[in-house]
């Protein structure tokens, strides 16, 4: 090396008096001025040279602590992190224990950096008429943001239509619903209940109705029991009609409430249609506790004198039976029956089959309508034998019996008794079926019942009016009711049919062509 570059490696005695100062600790590369060659210094050689090893690494010290104090880019440990955010959980816990709200379901739980973020949920809660009490039986609602969750999805309700007055009750029953999304998880809701044929100004009432709707899953629950019920008749086109009046419908689950409810009415006779049918006149069924409410009103029934092969009859009359305080109600109407001789309990078991409504007659009402029909000349025992043929005579108007009676009386000239073998006459329309059907009769000279004249179709008695005389076979009985009439085609399955039958044929005219 010194051979080839003998002017090169300076000599190190003169190091300390070179104008040309030291600037790394890695090679250092500067231009000799006088023979214009690139001359090459190694540190690391000059500090060993020129002091020992100790002192070299002592003199480094200094300025590397100086530079770590200095920098602007210092950040706190992982520990501090954790101290500083366990610190910020205790002052906030503290906060809502001093206003009463119990924070222990929130371990786990973000919660906001500060007590004043926190005070600002408190306070936003209270706005909307929630109490401490409301905000401890869902405490989690208070790691929900105030402007990126609440006005949000409140926002989403007032547009949709939902009152401002029904926030209250609506986040009391449902308050989960602030830690929704609107576009991920509400509008998808919105749009399947519109998809129901729910009308769109029927939304807002549906959803303060049964708030829980907005927590539910759409292939879930909501899509198995809309297709069961379908499945077993229940008319689609009365689908959005029927969620509307009794949206819990959706969130009942098929194989636990809905298929064990129909298959126990089904059971007791009533046909699978006809508790379709049922169901679109009272979806509210479905809501009625089938251990705790249903087979102990039917155990009531059968108990209180209803024959088993009448029960179905019973509750397709009268299908809210099902969820009242049955048994209660059945032993004070027995009891007020039989101390006023109406019936006895035999007695009560038909009258309750016949119109199962007189289970919840008031006494007053029951009371006026025997007197008016002892007052019309009927005693005590004619009246009795009247409500045990045709009970429904204790729910009439009486103003209209009055009428009834006065036709019965002066136009009709018939003696009282009939009235006791067809009572049914009070519930017939003076104007559009006795007066008419009294007068044709009268002008063929012929004498009959009540029963004759009365219990059969307009159709029925323009073929009898043919007749010369009156055959034993043309008597009828007391009407009553039918469970056929809950199976009837309805007018829009009969066009459907209709249109099915124009399309075959259309069909048919095709192929011949």
């Amino acid at each position: 090396m010194r051979a080839l570059f003998p002017n090169v490696l300076p000599n190190p005695n003169s190091l300390s008096r070179s104008k040309f100062p030291i600037r790394c600790f890695g090679c250092q590369i500067r231009q000799n001025s006088s023979s214009k060659i690139w001359s090459f210094s190694v540190e690391n050689n000059v500090r060993s040279m020129s002091a020992s090893p100790a002192n070299a690494a002592a003199s480094t010290l200094p300025s590397r602590r100086s530079s770590s104090s200095s920098s602007l880019y210092a950040r706190p440990s992982l520990l501090e992190m954790k101290k500083e955010k366990a610190e910020n959980r205790t002052r906030a816990y503290e906060f809502l224990r001093k206003l009463g709200i119990v924070p222990d379901e929130l371990d786990g739980l973000e919660l906001p950096a500060t007590v004043e973020v926190m005070k600002e949920r408190v306070d936003f809660l209270h706005s909307l008429g929630l109490t401490i009490d409301d905000i401890n039986n869902y405490p989690l609602v208070l790691g929900c943001s105030v402007k990126k969750n609440m006005i949000p999805v409140l926002d989403y309700l007032g547009k949709l239509g939902v009152r401002k007055s029904t926030f209250t009750d609506f986040l009391r029953r449902y308050p989960q619903v602030l830690h929704s999304s609107v576009v991920i998880d509400l509008m998808p809701v919105v749009k399947y209940l519109q998809g129901m044929d729910i009308k769109q100004s029927d939304i807002p009432s549906v959803l303060e109705r049964y708030p829980e709707l907005l927590g539910f899953k759409l292939e879930g629950t909501m899509s198995t029991s809309v297709a069961y019920l379908i499945g077993i008749g229940l008319a689609r086109r009365k689908l959005g009609e029927i969620l509307t009046r009794y949206p819990e419908i959706l969130g009942l689950r098929v194989g636990r409430v809905i298929k064990p409810f129909v298959e126990y009415l089904e059971s007791l006779g009533l046909p699978r249609l006809a508790v379709a049918r049922l169901l679109e006149k009272k979806p509210h069924m479905l809501g009625y506790s089938l251990e705790d409410q249903v087979k102990p009103n039917v155990a009531a029934l059968l108990q209180f004198g209803v024959r088993e092969d009448s029960v179905s009859s019973v509750i397709a009359q009268y299908p809210d039976l099902l969820g009242i305080e049955l048994k209660e109600k059945l032993l004070y109407q027995q009891s007020f029956f039989e101390s006023n001789l109406l019936a006895n309990s035999e007695e009560f078991g038909r009258i309750i089959e016949k119109m199962p409504q007189a289970i919840v007659l008031g006494s007053k009402v029951v009371l006026r309508h025997i007197d008016f029909l002892q007052q019309c000349g009927l005693s005590l025992k004619q009246v009795r034998k009247m409500v045990i043929a045709c009970p429904q005579l204790l729910a009439l108007d009486i103003d209209v019996m009055r009428m009834s009676f006065q036709y019965f009386q002066m136009e009709m000239e018939r003696d009282v008794e009939d009235l006791v073998e067809f009572p049914a006459f009070f519930t017939y329309s003076v104007e559009s079926t006795v007066k008419p059907r009294h007068k044709m009769i009268a002008k063929k000279g012929l004498k009959c019942s009540l029963a004759w004249m009365l219990a059969c179709s307009d159709y029925r008695f323009e073929e009898r009016m043919k007749y010369d005389s009156i055959g034993v076979e043309e008597m009828e009985t007391q009407p009553s009711f039918g469970m056929e009439s809950l199976l009837e085609p309805r007018e829009e399955e009969e066009e459907e049919e209709e249109d099915e039958y124009e399309d075959d044929d259309s069909d048919e005219d095709d192929e011949f062509m």
